[in-house]
């Protein structure tokens, strides 16, 4: 009997005749989701930036108006984030 894992699908590995279940977060190597999919509000973009950041938080520093009308959040990673025109977030250039 070969007892080399056999990978069937994404989430089992079979050894013989026993199947091990595998947990997703082992095998996903990435959510999928990116900035401009989040909810439009600082909350969702806390808890976006904080999970990009392998949990250590991000927290709002500072936020402002600009000339344009828009709302700048100065965030503790070190970069600013405003929405566009359709209410997605946007990384601000430095």
């Amino acid at each position: 009997m070969n007892n080399l894992p056999i990978v069937e699908d994404a989430g089992t590995i079979k050894f013989g005749i026993k199947h091990y279940w595998m947990s997703q977060a082992f095998i996903r190597d990435e959510d999928g989701q990116v900035l401009s999919d989040i909810a439009p509000t600082i909350g969702a973009l806390i808890q976006f930036l904080t999970r990009d950041n392998n949990g250590v938080r991000v927290y709002e520093r500072r936020n402002y108006h600009d000339g344009k009308g828009r709302v700048i959040h100065e965030m503790s990673d070190g970069l600013s984030y405003a929405k566009d025109e359709s209410g997605r977030w946007a990384v601000l250039p430095l």
